[in-house]
């Protein structure tokens, strides 16, 4: 589920702004009003090959780091969502921490992966090989920020490297809830190729529609709540068969997983 930008924020900001403050001793950490009034740096997107698979990848670098934030998304893992959130956590570190989001594999605008599902265990494995790949070699200390599912992902991710130093998890996803209607219909859906099928293929055919109609249906249906960022990415994004069936098939390992969990 996607939560507001503002709810996320005021979550990490204050961990991250204690621990950028005492990183950075001797320097000027505060957020002065003339940080505030430039113009806000944007996140830029960029593709990039992680074990194999092509990864959408959202980036803020600071010219002057004394952490780098790793943002590991929820379901759908789709970084576009989180556009405004980091933009708007960097600015209030005061740009003193580069900030990195990566997606999950196949929740992406094009299908690079023709069709294939991947488990949670493939999404875990794959944010491992990001780190190795891309942040192995930094000499600052990197600090993960998971959101939903992605606090269980950067849970593990951090049992097996010793390269990350802190974890903060947002709205993590720690249990079932077998009084709510909603997890009930998604696990369902999700338990059923044929249903996951069926659901994607509809899903899909809507995205056929004018991006004008798509906003205007979208942003009547989802409310305020979502920002026109947000809209965006579900136009680009959400309306995909292959990411709508990843969001289900992801959905169900969650909810096995959480079964393995309780029993144990």
């Amino acid at each position: 589920m996607i939560c507001s930008c503002r709810s996320l924020q005021a979550s990490a900001l204050s961990f991250l702004l204690f621990f950028t403050s005492r990183r950075g001793r001797g320097r000027d950490m505060s957020c002065p009003n003339s940080l505030l009034s430039n113009p806000r740096k944007i996140a830029t997107l960029r593709l990039s090959k992680v074990s194999g698979h092509t990864t959408e990848l959202l980036e803020i670098q600071s010219d002057k780091p004394t952490c780098h934030v790793l943002f590991i998304p929820g379901n759908p893992g789709v970084v576009s969502f989180y556009k405004d959130f980091l933009e708007s956590l960097y600015e209030l570190l005061g740009a003193s921490a580069s900030v990195t989001a990566i997606g999950h594999i196949s929740h992406t605008e094009k299908n690079w992966e023709h069709g294939k599902l991947f488990s949670l265990q493939d999404q875990i494995d794959h944010k491992v090989d990001f780190i190795k790949q891309e942040l192995q070699n930094i000499e600052l200390p990197i600090v993960l920020v998971g959101h939903s599912i992605g606090s269980y992902i950067s849970l593990e991710m951090l049992r097996s490297l010793e390269k990350v130093t802190y974890l903060i998890g947002l709205y993590p996803f720690l249990m079932l809830n077998p009084l709510s209607k909603q997890q009930s219909n998604i696990e369902n859906v999700a338990e059923s190729s044929i249903l996951s099928a069926l659901l994607s293929f509809s899903v899909a055919t809507l995205g056929l529609l004018p991006q004008c109609t798509l906003r205007f249906m979208l942003s009547k249906s989802l409310g305020s709540s979502w920002s026109d960022t947000a809209v965006d990415a579900a136009c680009s994004h959400l309306l995909q068969y292959h990411t709508f069936r990843n969001m289900l098939y992801m959905a169900l390992m969650e909810f096995r997983k959480k079964c393995q969990i309780g029993l144990s």
